[in-house]
């Protein structure tokens, strides 16, 4: 996750509550999916950026797990994403953020 994101969601969380939002990614393999969830849950493991220690403990998701894919329009899902089920690992990528995710605070 770049810098420029990780300081957009800091500043998301402090206007608006890490209870009110949600983290959907859409990372196309499962260590960078991990990396990013990492970050939104635990702060930025590279310490790197402005979420370096930075615990927001978001609720993640990754746009091809079943929980993202119930809350889209299934016509809106298939021609956005859809394809993307068939080429990418998607229960990797899903173990990876579900993780993370399992992680969170709020």
């Amino acid at each position: 996750m770049d810098l420029s994101t990780q300081e957009t969601i800091k500043r998301l969380v402090d206007e608006h509550g890490a209870d009110a939002l949600l983290v959907l990614l859409g990372a196309p393999d499962a260590e960078s999916a991990g990396i990013a969830a990492e970050t939104v849950v635990l702060g930025d493991p590279s310490w790197a950026g402005p979420l370096a220690g930075v615990q927001l403990g978001l609720p993640v998701y990754h746009i091809l797990e079943d929980e993202a894919r119930a809350a889209v329009p299934s016509e809106i899902w298939e021609d956005q994403v859809g394809l993307m089920v068939d080429v990418l690992e998607v229960d990797e990528i899903a173990e990876a953020v579900r993780e993370f995710r399992e992680q969170a605070t709020h």
